[in-house]
Parts: C-alpha cells; structure tokens; sequence
C-alpha cells in the first residue's frame, strides 16, 4: 500500500511539473487562462477572443493617432509685399506660438490661389482668395472658414479733370492686373458694366502692380486698377502722395454694390491717410469684394478653430475701412461656410481648446473621441459577457439534470429486465454528453456534482430496490 501511494504522489508531481513547465514555455497560456477559466472558451475560441481584443485596442491607438491635427499647414498667399502676403505673416506668427509651422506660397493673387486649392496635385491647405471670381468651380471640395477683411478696389488715373464715371475710360490704356489675380477678375467685372471688354477699343495690360505704377507715373497708361492681393499697400499709398495721380471716386457705388452683389461700399474719409498733407483731399467713396479664407473640405476641425481665433486677432481690430469686431465674419458668397466654421462663429472655441494649451487640448479630445467610447462599450460588456456564458453553462448543466431526474423516476419502478437495460443505455448517453462538455474552472463543483449524481444513479439501477412484500 505505501509503494502505490508513493507511486501515486510522484506520478501527480510529474503530472503537475509538466504542466508548470508547458505553462513557462507559454507564457501565452497565462494570458488565455482568464479567457478559458472565466468564459469557458476553448484555447482555439480563446486566442481568436484575445486577438480580437488586441486588435481593437491598436486600433484604438491608431485612430488616437490618426486624429491628430498636423504640426504643419500650407498657405497660398500672394505676391511679395501684398495684402495677401502680410496677412499670410502674420498668421505665421500666431500659429508658430501654438506649435503649427505655417509654410508661406508665394501666388499672382486670388485665382491662382483658387486653382492650387482645387489641383490635389498641390500641397496647399488653406488659401486667401477675394470675393466675386465669377469662374470658380463649384465642386464641394473647398469651404470657406468665413471672410476675414475687405478688399478695396483702387483706381488710380492721370489727367487735370475728375473721371466721373468708369466709361470715360473707354478707348484708354488700362492696367487691370496679371492672370491670375484677383484684382483682373473684379476689374473686368466693373468693366463689362459700363460696356468696356476685352478686344475691343479700350487697351487693357495685364502689367504687374509696380510695373503699373511706373507705366501711370510715365504717362504710358491712363489708368491703374490695384487691389491688396496683388499690389504692396506702401505703393498704394505712394500714388495717393502724388500730386499728378488722382484716385477714382465712385459716385455709383450704391449701384455697384446692387449690381454685383459681391461688393460692398467703402468709404475713405477726407484726410484719413494723411492729416498734414491731407489725402486724399476729399471724401472717396470705393468699392471692392471681402477676402475670403478658404480651405480644403478635409482640414482638420481643431485647425480651423485654431485658424479662425488667429483670424480673429489679426483681423478683429478697427482699421480705416473696418469697425472693431466686424471680422472674421461667415458671409457666404461662391463657397460655403464649413460646419466647423459655424459652429465657431455660434459658440467660439470648444470647451477644451477656451481653458487649455492647443496640443493638450486635442490630445484629451482624441482621449475622449477614442478611448472613453471604448472603455464605455468594453466595461459594461466585460461584466454582462461572463454573466451571460455563466447562465448558458447553467442551462446546460439544468438540462442534464433535468434529464437524469426523469431517469431517476423510473429507476424507482420495478423495471423489467429489457426496461432496465433501455434506462442504463440513456444513462450511459447523459453521461458521455457530460463528459464532453466544456464548462468553466468556476463551475467546476457543479460539474463534478452533476457527474456524481450520474454515478448515484448508476449504483442505483445496479442494486435495484427489494420488492415490498
């Protein structure tokens, strides 16, 4: 009796030493044991549950990633010196302090800026781009962040009397800015109104802003039409000081304004850009369209907060022809205003980006765009998941109790030989379905229990009871 018992302990020892070292050579086993002890899985429904769950937390960690705004944006602008240009600076600067490198492309103006924003074959972002191009190309692919400033349209002429209205220009030389520019664009627009278009009798150049004003101070044209995309501001003001150079006053700008709906009437007060030598010398009255900040449909939201609260503090202050607050503004005109950019306008900046630095506040946005979802779906169903197979083990083991209490009764009836025989092949069908069952190592009482009471009743069919007499 010692002998086997010593026979016995060492062959349980073995028993247990290889699984511990089949355990140690997969470490794998220990992350599967929750999964087989706790859900009842097999290893092969365990690891596919495993990897599953793997899966889904890296991609988790990848959208947490992928939702990340860019460190870097690309600006069309305009020609050195413009308006466009020194917007564009001065947006770089603002976004530098917020950790985004803005990457300055010089342009002729507005329609090339346009055309960049529609070739994907450029890297571009977001663009100025001026109001009224009457050609732009209505695909959905660009939306407007709102528009950001006025663009007024100067005219500048020589001669010793006052041009009243615009077709006194008619059979002139007339410098209405380069292909591509914006300045072209609205220029042919006032043009056309007053029965002046290309090939006709009228000499319109396509002269860049300094070759112009060279060309009007020379003699060689009669007249220049400058706008902020492509001309410098110090050489507007430099014609304005000339005393052979005047600037054009629309007497019709109400009518302007009605018939090109993209326009809006400015005024420029008596002596505002110089008190001393008081220019210009009476009240002028012009018109032009607003600059329109546009950009690719795909920009990333937080940007676009970021870019209109950068807007809002180069632009939102008074100047000669804006009031304090007046923009950004979402007048729509050729594009819409993006959903991102309405909500701003309506609301301002989100709770995360008004209280907190702009890289901490997109990190616990995507925090919790990504992993509080995740964590709201996976907890609640880690704890009805093990509910759930527990109360499908439950029924499987309710089941063949179930079946061996029916068994049971007729075991208590004085069975005939080919009964009995009958009653011991069901018994021996419950207990080779039981022993196929896989069940938890957290049902293991009850399983055992059901497997005992299956032996019970074995031991009761094999000692039938005696007949009453």
């Amino acid at each position: 009796m010692p002998d086997d018992t010593d026979r016995s302990v060492r062959t349980l020892k073995a028993v247990e030493e290889k699984e511990a070292d089949k355990t140690r050579k997969t470490g794998f086993a220990r992350v599967l044991a929750p999964f087989i002890d706790v859900f009842g899985l097999s290893r092969a429904a365990a690891m596919v549950s495993f990897i599953s769950l793997c899966l889904l937390c890296l991609f988790a960690i990848y959208w947490f990633f992928r939702l990340a705004p860019p460190h870097t944006l690309r600006i069309t602008a305009g020609v050195p010196g413009s308006t466009f240009q020194m917007f564009a600076e001065k947006y770089r600067d603002i976004l530098s302090s917020n950790g985004v490198q803005l990457i300055i492309l010089p342009s002729e103006g507005s329609l090339e800026n346009l055309s960049r924003l529609y070739d994907p074959t450029v890297n571009v972002d977001i663009g100025f781009v001026q109001g009224g191009i009457s050609n732009a190309p209505k695909h959905g692919k660009i939306v407007s962040l709102g528009s950001i400033s006025y663009e007024p349209v100067l005219i500048f002429y020589r001669g010793g009397t006052n041009v009243v209205l615009l077709s006194e220009f008619k059979n002139k030389h007339l410098v209405i800015g380069p292909v591509g520019s914006g300045t072209r664009a609205v220029c042919l627009a006032l043009l056309q109104t007053n029965g002046i278009s290309p090939g006709g009798s009228t000499v319109l150049l396509d002269l860049g802003a300094a070759d112009a004003a060279k060309a009007l101070m020379d003699g060689t044209v009669d007249a220049i039409f400058l706008t902020g995309d492509s001309a410098p501001a110090p050489l507007m003001l430099q014609l304005l000081r000339n005393p052979d150079i005047r600037l054009y006053n629309f007497a019709q700008a109400d009518a302007y304004t009605r018939r090109l709906g993209y326009l809006n009437k400015l005024e420029l007060p008596k002596g505002s850009l110089d008190f001393g030598k008081n220019i210009p010398t009476e009240d002028v009255y012009i018109v032009g369209p607003t600059i329109e900040l546009l950009a690719r449909r795909q920009l990333h939201p937080a940007l676009c907060d970021l870019l209109l609260e950068t807007a809002r503090e180069v632009h939102g202050n008074a100047s000669l022809l804006k009031r304090k607050g007046e923009f950004p503004a979402p007048l729509e005109h050729e594009f819409p205003v993006s959903s991102e950019a309405l909500r701003y306008y309506k609301s301002g900046k989100s709770f995360l980006y008004r209280y907190l630095p702009f890289w901490i506040a997109s990190m616990v946005n995507r925090i919790l765009l990504v992993f509080v979802p995740l964590f709201v779906v996976l907890v609640p169903a880690l704890k009805f998941l093990p509910a759930l197979l527990q109360w499908r083990t439950k029924l499987m083991l309710y089941r063949w109790y179930r079946a061996l209490l029916l068994l049971e009764r007729d075991v208590r009836l004085d069975l005939s030989p080919e009964k009995r025989k009958e009653v011991v092949a069901r018994l021996d069908e419950i207990e080779h379905a039981v022993n196929k069952m896989k069940v938890p190592a957290s049902f293991a009482d009850q399983f055992y229990g059901l497997r005992g009471d299956i032996e019970f009743v074995r031991q009761r069919l094999s000692n039938p009871p005696e007949p009453k007499a």
